[in-house]
């Protein structure tokens, strides 16, 4: 029996978090089917707040989004997660499984849990990460969760999707304040010092604090970002956490700025997807021609340079593209 996706849209809407799945497996695997789906779904999206949880490994940060779940469920609000794993070198899938670590909100059917593998995606998130949000979104959770992969200084995908960014530091990480000389600074709207108990706490707070103190462009942009103490894995400091996540979400709304990220963000994502598309296009039309091989030969050889082929092939497309 052939698969509706406009059937499937319809159930999404409905709250089926059997159809999501579906759809979420289609746009990894980048199946048509998804697209059409998506297209019904779209007018349905932009109603979930978007919070990102990134960090060095070992930071605590699934514990952190496992309790951190429960207090925004406590407030009656419905919750969507998307677990980021690093990918098998063998089959491509998620390696640690969120999924299992979060096995008692999985239980919560106002709750949807989606590990995805990187796939080799820079950045700490999944290529397809940003459709799954406009999936859960639509299937009417309020607040959707992105933890992302863990991998230290490179965490900054995460700004492009996420409506607030939690950072989530541990004393005792060698690359902890390392981090606070990187990049990783400059995307973070809240801090959190994990695992807030152990030695060196005070000291890493003390780091951080005076860190944004001393740095102009973070105090001049309007929100100063708070430093939170938690103690996850016994659930302490994330009602503190929820309400800083809040007063970050009011001075984007009372200030304009939520509409200037949603407006940012979509004019990446539109031409993100052009670009991906137009890419695909021309890479399928180089290989069917044989042109492509030819190239690569000519370039290997030095016959022909990359910047001459890039200029030629641009300019007899646009040219072609025209006389259409």
């Amino acid at each position: 029996m052939a698969v509706n996706p406009v059937d499937y849209a319809a159930r999404i809407l409905e709250g089926s978090h059997r159809a999501a799945a579906r759809l979420i497996s289609w746009l990894e695997d980048e199946d048509e089917r998804a697209y059409e789906c998506m297209r019904m779904l779209y007018p349905h999206t932009g109603r979930a707040y978007v919070v990102g949880i990134t960090g060095s490994p070992g930071a605590g940060k699934s514990t952190l989004t496992n309790a951190l779940t429960r207090v925004i469920r406590k407030n009656g609000l419905k919750v969507g997660i998307v677990a980021v794993d690093p990918s098998s070198p063998f089959t491509g899938g998620a390696l640690l499984g969120d999924r299992v670590r979060m096995s008692e909100l999985a239980e919560d059917p106002d709750v949807y849990i989606r590990s995805m593998a990187t796939r080799g995606f820079l950045g700490g998130m999944a290529k397809a990460a940003g459709e799954v949000v406009k999936v859960l979104d639509a299937l009417g959770k309020d607040v959707i969760l992105i933890e992302t992969v863990g991998v230290g200084q490179d965490e900054v995908d995460i700004v492009e999707v996420a409506d607030t960014t939690c950072v989530v530091m541990v004393p005792g990480l060698g690359d902890a304040i390392q981090s606070l000389k990187a990049g990783i600074m400059e995307i973070a709207d809240v801090f959190v010092v994990n695992k807030a108990d152990h030695v060196g706490a005070d000291m890493l707070c003390a780091e951080i604090c005076a860190r944004v103190e001393m740095d102009v462009q973070l105090r001049d942009r309007g929100w100063v970002a708070p430093v939170n103490r938690a103690v996850a894995v016994e659930g302490v400091g994330l009602e503190e956490l929820w309400l800083s996540i809040e007063s970050h979400r009011k001075y984007l709304l009372d200030s304009g700025k939520f509409y200037e990220k949603r407006r940012e963000r979509v004019s990446r994502e539109a031409l993100r997807m052009i670009h991906g598309d137009l890419f695909r296009v021309v890479r399928e039309q180089l290989e069917r021609s044989g042109r492509l091989e030819a190239a690569v030969e000519e370039l290997m050889s030095k016959k022909l340079d990359p910047y001459s082929l890039m200029r030629d092939i641009v300019t007899e497309w646009l040219s072609s593209s025209r006389c259409k």
